[in-house]
């Protein structure tokens, strides 16, 4: 193990390897802030021009710009609250009200330590237990995913305001229904189509993603009829802020860092589950630890709900080369490319890469730490430049905006009923939002739908449709009672906090 380190590391500093981080994480941040141009596009881009070199350099240039576009999507999301990756969701909650506040150097900087802190820590994980954790993620059956998709909808509660947990609900199961439109997946046969062969393949992430989030708040930016507000709002969005953190912003983020480090590393070992449920899971969790002081500004510019998703999405990424590298099987639809790029360059990834092309393999993961320090030193000068897109006056702002959302949805799929369903989704969508409903809960019961009814299916299918699997193993009945208590969490809450407005209410004989 220790030759294997060393021949990687001795690979991973050669002038061409670093040369191709550092091109790999510009090229990837670059690409990862224009709204809809995902890693997936990145890395599929990167393929033809890695066919000549080396399959370590390759892999390098291409895992660079995988964690490059994950950082340059949450920029986006917090300047013009745009999430074209998936897996930056979950920073526009609470980077883009920062931004509003005129704190949008302040929300940069957060992102950029926290997403250099998630992906070192997972890189030395990665370091150490690599070859160990992939018995690990092995070990996972079905039941267990159907369970882990549970505890992923339960954090349905960290974007419910106060009073709102039932609103969250229902627009968690609104977007489990939406997850459903297209071919069945187990019998082939299209469903709730209404026989239009544009629903076919189903509603795309990103076009609702942009729909809900980017474009409807252009077009509510529009609506809001008060003056006063609207130059008030463009006043601090103008204002860069300082980028300097205090000592009790740093204590603040520490801690969260350590969480979501982990359990954003351990969510991405596990193939299929990935840096977006990793996000939502490290904001749901920091959400139902904070106090119920701290609770009130989550979805406000709250640091810790910055700072969750941006480590644990990082992190997730680092993770999600374990299944890649040790078993051949790839953990995301990012990883599938790059297996894919892998076996043309003639490496087969899976167990025998750590024993047959060590270098290969340790060289890879030397040099997402070294990706992790280049990102840094690129993007915290860069900050000051990449808030001026906030100058822009609103009537510039809100048209690029629009062109950017529009335009990035067409291009995935050339098709202009996306650009029709968009517009509809978004005017749903700005009614939603006057009625006060959070958007976030649908994008996570649709992340999660389509995955927990295929893995619900495959479990009953395996117990010859029993429900017998969900306590049959202990892993599955761990997290289904974890899920079962963060859902109860609230309800403890509120009926503590009914008990002492009784307390506090004197009876009649103390009148």
């Amino acid at each position: 193990m220790l030759d294997g380190i060393f021949a990687g590391l001795s690979t991973a500093v050669m002038p061409i390897n670093l040369l191709m981080v550092a091109v790999g994480c510009f090229a990837g941040t670059f690409i990862g802030m224009l709204p809809g141009l995902g890693p997936i596009t990145a890395i599929a881009l990167m393929i033809p021009i890695t066919y000549g070199f080396d399959p370590s350099t390759g892999l390098i240039l291409m895992a660079g710009v995988y964690y490059g576009a994950i950082f340059g999507g949450s920029t986006s999301s917090i300047l013009i609250n745009a999430p074209g990756v998936a897996g930056t969701v979950a920073t526009a909650f609470d980077g883009y009200p920062m931004a509003q506040k005129g704190q949008a150097g302040k929300a940069l900087a957060i992102a950029a330590y926290s997403s250099f802190s998630g992906g070192t820590i997972a890189a030395i994980f990665l370091l150490v237990a690599a070859p160990a954790l992939a018995s690990v993620s092995l070990s996972f059956q079905s039941g267990d995913y159907f369970a882990l998709m549970v505890l992923g909808l339960t954090a349905v509660s960290a974007f419910a305001g106060k009073g709102q947990v039932l609103k969250a609900i229902t627009m968690t199961l609104f977007g489990i229904m939406l997850s459903t439109i297209g071919t069945d997946p187990a019998a082939g046969v299209a469903r709730f189509t209404f026989g239009s062969m544009d629903l076919v393949d189903g509603i795309s992430f990103l076009l609702l993603a942009m729909s809900t989030f980017a474009l409807s708040e252009a077009l509510l930016s529009i609506l809001r009829p008060t003056k006063d507000t609207r130059s008030d709002e463009e006043k601090a969005l103008k204002s860069l802020g300082s980028m300097k953190l205090s000592k009790a912003e740093v204590k603040t983020m520490v801690p969260v860092i350590g969480r979501s480090s982990i359990l954003g590393f351990f969510t991405g070992v596990l193939p299929g589950a990935g840096a977006t449920i990793a996000s939502f899971l490290a904001y749901g969790m920091e959400r139902n630890l904070a106090s119920a002081k701290e609770k009130l500004q989550f979805g406000k510019g709250s640091i810790r709900g910055l700072t969750a998703p941006e480590t644990a999405n990082n992190a997730a990424c680092s993770g999600s080369f374990v299944p890649l590298l040790t078993l051949g099987i790839p953990g995301s639809g990012t990883t599938a490319v790059m297996m894919g790029a892998l076996i043309s360059y003639g490496v087969q990834p899976g167990p025998r890469l750590f024993v047959e092309q060590p270098a290969v393999f340790w060289s890879v993961i030397i040099s997402m730490y070294i990706g992790n320090v280049v990102l840094l030193i690129l993007n915290l000068p860069l900050i000051p430049y990449i808030s001026r897109l906030l100058a822009l006056p609103q009537q510039l702002l809100v048209p690029f905006v629009l062109f950017f959302s529009l335009v990035g949805v067409y291009l995935v799929t050339f098709n202009t009923m996306d650009i029709q369903m968009m517009v509809f989704a978004a005017a749903i969508a700005i009614g939603l939002r006057l009625l006060n409903y959070p958007m976030a809960p649908m994008l996570l019961g649709f992340i999660l739908g389509k995955m927990m009814e295929e893995n619900l299916r495959r479990a009953l299918a395996i117990s010859d449709g029993s429900l017998s699997f969900l306590w049959e193993r202990p892993i599955t009945l761990v997290i289904l009672l974890i899920s079962i208590l963060f859902l109860s969490a609230p309800l403890i809450g509120n009926f503590r906090e009914w008990m002492r407005g009784r307390k506090a209410v004197p009876n009649d004989g103390e009148l």
